[in-house]
């Protein structure tokens, strides 16, 4: 059974860091790429950055220069490193592992002063 467990959300000023982690676990990590996805309230969920099973990050434009996406294959957990946070970051974030249909519970990033 396939399972992804997000942690590492809060509330942050504007302008602060957060990483926000998620482990797989019943699928094959190494062999998976990953990638962040986030939701506001009322909006539709929009990928964030993707990082392929070599490694390789991919972000989204809003993103590009503040966030870091990253991997540890030895401990099937994916990062998502937030620096710069703006109020228009506030959303759930979500894990994915890419090419299925499951997705983690998401975790809360609120960015306000």
């Amino acid at each position: 059974q396939v399972q992804l467990v997000e942690a590492g959300g809060g509330l942050v000023q504007p302008g602060g860091s957060l990483r926000v982690s998620c482990v797989l676990s019943g699928r094959p990590f190494s062999i998976t790429a990953m990638a962040w996805y986030r939701q506001a309230p009322g909006k539709q969920r929009d990928l964030v950055a993707t990082v392929t099973t070599d490694g390789t990050p991919i972000y989204a434009e809003p993103v590009k220069g503040r966030f870091t996406i990253s991997r540890d294959n030895a401990k099937n957990t994916v990062y998502l490193q937030m620096n710069s946070l703006k109020p228009e970051d506030t959303a759930v974030y979500y894990c994915h592992p890419v090419g299925t249909n499951y997705w983690g519970q998401g975790t809360q990033v609120t960015v306000s002063s």
